[in-house]
Parts: C-alpha cells; sequence; structure tokens
C-alpha cells in the first residue's frame, strides 16, 4: 500500500519531466490501438511493446511514466465480453509492466503513475472530451472506486507511486472522484483536465475552479492539464495557479490538430519547438512538463533540456 508523505506533493520534489504520448508510440511501433479499450488491447496482448515505450521516454529523460490502464476498467472490459476480475488483473499489470522498464534504470529515480481516465474514456466516443454523460453521480463514485480499491490494496511490483487522473472534462466527476478516494487518504495523485479552450475545461466550467476543489483533496500533488494544443498552455498556466498553490503539471498533444471528417492527423510538429515553448511554459510557472498525443521521445528528451537549464543552471 502506498505510503503517506507529510506533503502529498512530497512525492514530485525534483520530477519535472514525465513521458509523452503511450498509445500514439504503441502505434508507430505496429501496434494496433483502434478497438474499444484503445491501448489496453496492447497490454494485453502485446506488453513486451508497453516495456519498450515506457524504456524509450525514460532513456529519453522521463523521471515519471504512465501506466498502459487508462482504458483499463471494469465497465470497459464488460463491454467487450470480457470479466472484471480480468479488468482488475489488467490494471495490476499495466503497474508491473511499468515497475519492470523503470529496473532497467537502477540509478535513476523514476516514478510510475497509474493512469487513471475519466468515465468517456471507457465510453470510447470522445466523451472525455465533453463530460456529457448518460450516467448518475453515483454511478461515476462507483466507476472510479472499483479501480482506486483496486490499486489501493496492491502489493509489491503491483503498487505505483501514484495515481494519474488524466483528461477529466468536468467538475462533477472530480468530485467524484474525490469521494471516491476518501477512504484512502494515503494515496498520492495528480489531476490532469481536458480543455475547450485557454480558460475552461470541456464541460464549460473555468480551470481555476476545479483546480481550487482538487487541490482540497488530501491526496493531491499537482494538478494539470493534457490532451490540449500548445498554444493554450500560457493562459492554463494563469488559470492553475490562480486556483491552487499545487505543482503545475501540463502534458499538451504536439501541435498537430485532428481532422475529425478524414479521422487523421494534420499539421506537423517540431521536437525543437515543443522544447522551446517548454522552456517558456516552465518560466511561467509550470513544474512538471510532459507530452499527450502524437509527442514522441524526441519531445521528451527536448523537454528534460528545457528542465535541466531550468532547474539546474
Amino acid at each position: 500500500m502506498l505510503k503517506n508523505p507529510l506533503r502529498p506533493n512530497a512525492i514530485l520534489s525534483g520530477i519535472h519531466i514525465i513521458d509523452g504520448g503511450l498509445a500514439s508510440e504503441l502505434e508507430y511501433l505496429g501496434a494496433r490501438i483502434d478497438g474499444p479499450l484503445w491501448s489496453a488491447h496492447v497490454l494485453e496482448d502485446e506488453p513486451a511493446k508497453v516495456i519498450a515505450v515506457h524504456r524509450a521516454y525514460i532513456e529519453a529523460g522521463s523521471q515519471c511514466i504512465a501506466t498502459c490502464s487508462y482504458q483499463v476498467s471494469r465497465m470497459g472490459y464488460a463491454e467487450v465480453g470480457l470479466s472484471a476480475q480480468r479488468a482488475d488483473a489488467a490494471l495490476l499489470r499495466s503497474i508491473e509492466l511499468g515497475r519492470s522498464a523503470v529496473s532497467e534504470f537502477p540509478d535513476c529515480r523514476v516514478l510510475v503513475a497509474c493512469s487513471l481516465g475519466p468515465y468517456g474514456a471507457a465510453l470510447h466516443n470522445g466523451g472525455e472530451y465533453h463530460g456529457h454523460y448518460d450516467c448518475s453521480y453515483a454511478d461515476l463514485i462507483r466507476f472510479h472506486r472499483e479501480r482506486i480499491d483496486v490499486v489501493a490494496q496492491a502489493k509489491g511490483d503491483q503498487v505505483p507511486d501514484l495515481l494519474a487522473f488524466e483528461t477529466f472534462p468536468s467538475l462533477e466527476e472530480v468530485r467524484a472522484v474525490g469521494e471516491a478516494l476518501a477512504p484512502w487518504p494515503e494515496l498520492r495523485a495528480w489531476f490532469s483536465f481536458s480543455c475547450r479552450d485557454d480558460k475552461h475545461v470541456s464541460h464549460g466550467e473555468l480551470v481555476s475552479a476545479c483546480a481550487a476543489e482538487v487541490a482540497k483533496f488530501p491526496q493531491t500533488a499537482a494538478i494539470g492539464v493534457n490532451c490540449v494544443p500548445p498554444k493554450w498552455i500560457p493562459s492554463l498556466i494563469e488559470q492553475l495557479r490562480a486556483g491552487s498553490d499545487k505543482p503545475v503539471l501540463l502534458y499538451p498533444n504536439s501541435g498537430e490538430g485532428w481532422d475529425v471528417e478524414a479521422r487523421c492527423w494534420i499539421g506537423t510538429s517540431d521536437p525543437a519547438e515543443f522544447g522551446e515553448l517548454s522552456a517558456e511554459w516552465f518560466a511561467a510557472g509550470a513544474q512538471i512538463i510532459g507530452g499527450c498525443c502524437r509527442t514522441r521521445p524526441e519531445h521528451i528528451r527536448a523537454v528534460a533540456e528545457a528542465a535541466n537549464r531550468a532547474f539546474n543552471n
């Protein structure tokens, strides 16, 4: 079981670089992620590729990796005919794979964050980008508590350093997570929101209001945004800092855009430019930076160089 430090954010002391896109990097390795379980299919069928992605990010400078469990839930697994026990085992297996990759770097301090996506991720219909769910508040609490309870009672190599609640679209859903977390005050977690613009989360609430809400939870170690365009980041940093004094966490997309009609990514991304932007974000008050969709180890290497200049000069 995770230990309880005096300050939840103490776990992230000295951590400035997280990893980049996991699912998109698995695609680059030839994995199929187009099924309803998304990257969890790879967790089930090709675990060696998951370890390879973790390894590549650590080699690039990541000080924290997120597990391949964003899409893992009992509800999602039931939809494809898999049992609750299979879902729970997959969640714990994702942590084991992260630990396996980290063990290859005994001279580095690398944290393992258990990725937990929102209810909308299990719907696999883009719900994490609007937060308008056809479910009750009690359903949200139950959905999140099922996974939290599994991780909270893990042992050995199945114990993560912290939980990563990612791409959350609404104030209501993070409140539900707060209730689901209540029996486990010793856990540590970060919260990261999806956004509709440079001031509001996807459902419409101010980012500052959401940050203020999750800052109340005893488990909260950092608060941020992910899966957003880089151009929104300066304003979002202001929102995050206005709502909380917790460490600011950022992992935007590469800068490419998603064409909904053609169902493909358009535009280009320059890792060097991403690194230059990250230097500006560090200067503006961000403490922890990585990447989301379409960012690769080259992007994280550029972030690591920026972090070295920002915190070691």
